[in-house]
């Protein structure tokens, strides 16, 4: 008999989402929870989380979280910081020692924003500077990747089981509205602490359940427009693809979905003239970004989270509610652990999205 865990899961990896629509902010204690409670989704190679609103005092900072692996990397990291940015407050990212997570890398936090005559000379928006100096430092310096770089959010990833990465950066010390979380059962990608998951870029994070075929054509058409897939996983360029859809073209977060899991072609067809047009432009004009293979994701952004299947369901997502706080997993049960008596549950079909934000007056 095969002991339990000792098997691959065809469907591993597990994601989890904590959102509370009113504002209220709750510290990392049950998303740890959740997710632990999906430990043979994944094998120890990877494990994350994304929280928004944890950095109040900071809000109006972008905050770069930064592994180093050398002293000479973060030397030259931060010669091109102070370059560019005002740096604010930087220290070292609280962590505690955790006898599963090793060969940990230097991790670092600085609270920036651009320098004025920088920003000015570039002739940028502000969120287009700070994405391309993220970009270029990702892809142009070894041994230093910023794997976090938004305003009041953070990721917090190592190589390891999640709940024992979550309990490695003290998140019980952190209070958000929104927490995502994912453990990696890597398949065709190696295991690093980079490439754990979520990845981020400004506000936007991406935890994935599934393996993306068309990534080579994804990846080639999304690096025409200055985006660079460095971090050896699939994961990493659908969060380029919203970026661009979402902040570069202003496509809504609901159209993004129906790019990302576009409807069958059989499907447009069925539907009234109006929407039948839009989804069949949606569906030509973005051909190469659409996504194929399995997948779940869980897109975390400022002041929303949008969870989202492939068009056929290949991977499991549950949703519940209860009052103002919504909860989406892999499985039912990491959603039970932490709220077991629930207003509604469902499971989305197929290319629906679910789209949960802030209700007006909402703090973050």
């Amino acid at each position: 008999m095969q002991k339990e865990g000792a098997v691959r899961i065809p469907s591993g990896c597990a994601i989890s989402g904590i959102f509370h629509k009113d504002g209220h902010r709750e510290n990392g204690e049950r998303i740890i929870a959740s997710i632990r409670m999906m430990h043979d989704r994944s094998n120890g190679l990877g494990g994350g989380f994304a929280g928004y609103g944890i950095y109040p005092e900071y809000a109006d900072y972008y905050a770069f979280h930064i592994f180093y692996n050398t002293q000479k990397a973060k030397e030259a990291c931060e010669e091109q910081l102070e370059k560019h940015f005002d740096i604010v407050n930087l220290s070292k990212i609280p962590t505690r020692r955790h006898p599963c997570i090793t060969d940990e890398p230097m991790i670092w936090r600085y609270f920036v924003i651009p320098l004025h005559v920088k920003l000015t000379a570039s002739q940028l928006d502000e969120r287009e500077f700070v994405s391309r100096f993220v970009i270029r430092i990702n892809h142009a310096l070894d041994d230093a990747y910023i794997f976090s770089s938004g305003k009041n959010m953070g990721v917090f990833k190592a190589s390891g089981f999640p709940e024992d990465v979550g309990e490695y950066y003290k998140l019980e010390e952190y209070k958000a509205y929104c927490w995502t979380c994912h453990g990696r059962y890597p398949t065709n990608t190696p295991g690093w602490w980079g490439g754990a998951h979520p990845f981020s870029l400004l506000d936007t994070t991406v935890v994935h359940n599934g393996e993306i075929s068309s990534y080579d054509a994804n990846r080639r058409y999304i690096e025409m427009f200055g985006y660079s897939c460095d971090l050896q996983t699939d994961t990493e360029v659908i969060t380029y693809i919203i970026d661009y859809l979402s902040r570069k073209l202003g496509l809504t977060l609901e159209e993004i979905s129906h790019v990302l899991a576009a409807p069958f072609w059989s499907t447009i067809e069925k539907q009234k003239p109006a929407e039948r047009a839009r989804l069949t432009y949606l569906r030509n004009a973005f051909a190469s970004l659409m996504v194929t293979g399995p997948f779940s994701i869980l897109v975390g952004y400022e002041g929303g989270l949008m969870a989202l299947n492939d068009r056929l369901k290949l991977r499991s997502m549950v949703v519940g509610e209860k009052g103002e706080t919504v909860y989406i997993a892999s499985e039912e049960c990491a959603i039970r652990i932490v709220e077991s008596e629930l207003d509604r549950i469902w499971a989305p079909r197929g290319g629906e999205a679910v789209l949960v934000s802030l209700n007006d007056g909402g703090e973050q």
